[in-house]
């Protein structure tokens, strides 16, 4: 992504059509943890999906994950490595819950 491109999020339901709202991922020990897919969207040439856990919810945090697979393909998560890459992440998913309020 060029880093003067203005970049907009754009929702997407491909997960919640695959999956429900909710998706079960493995957690560290080997145990299956439950996640509320809370938001999907594309942001330039990659999709992402913010999820939140029941223990996340109190801290009202949320982990985000890069989506992976094509059209016809069932989605897969996974992990975003690079810190710029997750930042811009980050931001869109809170233009995404803050569009249309205004921001300091």
């Amino acid at each position: 992504m060029d880093q003067g491109e203005v970049l907009i999020p754009q929702p997407l339901e491909r997960l919640r059509e695959a999956f429900g709202p909710q998706i079960e991922l493995l957690a560290g020990g080997g145990v299956m943890e439950t996640f509320v897919i809370k938001a999907e969207f594309r942001l330039g040439s990659y999709v992402y999906a913010a999820l939140q856990s029941e223990a996340m919810k109190g801290e009202d945090e949320v982990e985000l994950f890069r989506v992976i697979g094509g059209a016809g393909e069932e989605p897969e998560l996974e992990t975003i490595e690079d810190d710029e890459e997750w930042e811009l992440a980050s931001e869109a998913y809170d233009d995404l819950l803050f569009a249309g309020d205004e921001r300091p």
